[in-house]
Order: C-alpha cells, then sequence, then structure tokens
C-alpha cells in the first residue's frame, strides 16, 4: 500500500508556499497537509535554551519545527527517516523504502524482496544511490540506484535465523565499507563490500556488565574521530569505542536519573551532545528524547504521552543547520 497526501491548492495555496519559503530559512521542507494552522507536538524542555527541528522516525513519523509545531507527518510506522538536501523525506514504511516530497509525493520505492521479513535501513548516500538492509533467509545490505535497480550487494553475517534479531540500522563509511550492528551476536562489525568482516566491535565486555547486561546493539554511528558511538538497547546505554573496540566514554541509567528504556536511535550533533532515542519509555515524567553532554549532563528533553521515537534525525539547533547525518 502506498500512503500519499492530500494535493495542496486553492486560494489559500500561495500562503501556504511563501509559509514553506519561511520555514526552509531553518529546515529543508514545511507541509502542512489538510490544516491551515500548525499544531503543536508534545513539547521541548531545556534549561540550557535548545530548540530543536528534528523527525522523529516511529510511530509517529514527525517533523517538528523549534517552535514545537507539526511541519510534516505521515501514516505508518518507520524503522528509519531523513530529511533529504532536496527536502525531501527518505523513511522506511511497511518494509518499503520511499521517498516523499514535501507536497506527499512519493517519487522513489524500494520493495523489500519477496524472500526475505524485514527492511530496516534506508540511507541515501552520496552518489545518490540509497543504502537499504533485508533481514530474512538472505539478510544483505542493498546499495540501490535512482531507477530502482542493485547497484550493490554485500552478504551478513548475523548469528540467528531469527530475521527480527539479525540487525538494526546500518551506515556506510567514508572508506567504503558499512558498519552493522547485530543485536544477538553482541557486536557491531564493519564489512568491506565483497562481504567480509574486517573488524568487530564487542558489546558484551565485561566493563559493560557482560552478555547479562543485555547490550545489543541498535545505532552505530562513526565519529569524525574515528571512534564508534553505539546505543545498547536492552542494556539501557550509550558507549564510544576507540578503534581498538576500548571503551571510552558510557552513558547509563545512573548517570542520566533513568531516562533510558530501550534506547533505539541516536545523533552526535555539532556541539559534541548526544541525543538519544527512549524507544520503549514508558513513564510520562520522562522523555522520549533527549540530549546529553560529554560530561552526562541532561541539556534537552522532549515529552510526549505516546511517542515511540525509533529513529530520529535532528536539523537545526537554535536556528543553526546540524551537519550531516552519518
Amino acid at each position: 500500500m502506498r500512503y500519499r497526501f492530500p494535493l495542496l491548492g486553492g486560494p489559500g495555496w500561495a500562503y501556504m508556499k511563501l509559509s514553506i519559503f519561511f520555514f526552509t530559512a531553518l529546515a529543508p521542507f514545511s507541509l502542512l497537509a489538510a490544516q491551515n494552522t500548525p499544531k503543536s507536538f508534545g513539547s521541548q524542555v531545556s534549561d540550557a535554551g535548545i530548540k530543536h527541528s528534528f523527525l522523529i522516525a516511529g510511530n509517529p513519523t514527525v517533523l517538528i519545527g523549534e517552535d514545537g509545531k507539526i511541519q510534516w507527518q505521515t501514516k505508518g510506522k518507520a524503522r528509519d527517516a531523513f530529511v533529504l538536501e532536496n527536502g525531501h523525506i527518505l523513511a522506511t514504511i511497511g518494509n518499503v523504502a520511499r521517498e516523499i516530497t514535501p507536497e506527499g509525493k512519493e517519487i522513489w520505492s524500494y520493495k523489500l524482496a519477496s524472500e526475505n521479513k524485514e527492511l530496516g535501513t534506508a540511507v541515501r548516500l552520496d552518489d545518490g544511490n540509497t543504502l537499504v538492509v533485508e533481514r530474512g533467509v538472505r539478510p544483505r545490505l542493498l546499495e540501490i540506484s535512482g531507477d530502482g535497480k542493485i547497484a550493490a550487494e554485500i552478504p551478513l553475517q548475523p548469528e540467528t535465523d531469527n530475521a527480527h534479531m539479525q540487525t538494526r540500522m546500518a551506515r556506510k563509511l567514508p572508506n567504503g565499507n558499512y558498519l552493522v550492528p547485530h543485536l544477538l551476536a553482541f557486536a557491531v562489525k564493519e564489512y568491506q563490500p565483497d562481504g567480509t568482516v574486517v573488524k568487530i566491535f564487542k558489546t558484551d565486555l565485561e566493563e559493560l556488565g557482560g552478555r547479562k547486561a543485555e547490550n545489543w546493539p541498535f545505532t552505530a554511528i562513526r565519529l569524525e574521530n574515528g571512534r564508534t558511538l553505539i546505543n545498547l538497547t536492552h542494556g539501557n546505554k550509550t558507549v564510544e569505542l576507540d578503534e581498538e573496540g576500548q571503551v571510552v566514554w558510557k552513558v547509563t541509567n545512573e548517570d542520566v536519573g533513568g531516562r533510558f528504556a530501550d534506547p533505539c536511535g541516536g545523533q552526535r550533533l555539532a556541539s559534541g551532545n548526544t541525543v538519544i532515542c527512549s524507544y520503549g519509555q514508558k513513564d510520562p515524567k520522562k522523555p522520549k528524547l533527549f540530549e546529553v553532554t560529554p560530561d552526562k549532563k541532561v541539556v534537552w528533553e522532549f515529552f510526549h504521552p505516546k511517542v515511540k521515537a525509533h529513529e530520529v534525525h535532528v536539523l537545526t539547533t537554535n536556528g543553526k543547520k546540524e551537519g550531516a547525518l552519518k
């Protein structure tokens, strides 16, 4: 099934175009489908005065402005989503990777292969291809070209036949390799384009509580300093490992007052702070997303009674555009 939005038109269209123009000064696009006034969505709380515009991939999948109002929203539960440089949204919804324009038109898609079970990652690469991850009997990374053809296929090596537990959010590295979290392997593996594993970052280290802590890696991000930032779902912590796989930084619930609850997505900001999705958070007094400084101080939180934040793409901070999300 393809999800589409109502087309904008009528006498209010000129006003809407003007609204979109002004929003793009802070974020790539604004879409207020079937409504004249943006609605507030949740609340951003920060004693430091931090305001973000950000896209939540999850339930719902929604773009929120720095003013706290909805700029765009779609039906379906997204596993991964980004705002592209052209202002479009790229998201995996219903086992289909979709590129959607601000007006709600789907202009590109890739559907999960019939033999597999789940489509997870969807990332637009610098060359215009889209990286997707398929889980199932044939776990693999694929680079899909703009015309929908498979430009590259990299077989994956998970430790389980359980499709849902094979992998999570994979990313391509500047050196051409791929960084892939494998939950039940308690490891993030770096793959070459031929499928060879050249490096393994273990997350069941004794200093992290061993396997009993269930430090399943979910999102892994290679930082500019060569370190790897990993959100450990179930283990309720975020860690930073050096090039040898040693822990050089970690944040746990003891540091942040119990804000971790099944952390999934995350992002390192230009400030050096880290935004974390607390996907399983059910306590209404605790945030669904929060931001911590390198010294583990919580400086920003997002509250909403029903949101389940699977991934996040922070676009701006106090009017300043964040760097490209890798």
